[in-house]
């Protein structure tokens, strides 16, 4: 992905993807972006929709916890300084 193409947020999966993998989709509370892998995983059986949503969800903690230890080390650092 170049640093000029256009990204968006995709509600469900919580990325930001190329706006070529995007589409909105209408729901309760309005329009939303999600991406098209995320569309494609609710067309396919309950086991497999499962397997995704895990994933989907082992591959946020890991980004969040690494986000936090980021934040810690330069919190220790500026304390030490």
């Amino acid at each position: 992905m170049s640093s000029t193409e256009e990204t968006i947020y995709c509600y469900h999966c919580g990325r930001r993807h190329p706006s070529n993998e995007m589409r909105q989709i209408a729901t309760k509370a309005g329009k939303k972006w999600r991406c098209i892998r995320s569309i494609e995983a609710t067309k396919r059986d309950v086991a497999q929709r499962d397997a995704f949503g895990k994933t989907v969800t082992t591959i946020n903690k890991s980004e969040n916890q690494a986000r936090i230890k980021a934040r810690q080390n330069a919190e220790r650092l500026l304390a030490a300084g």
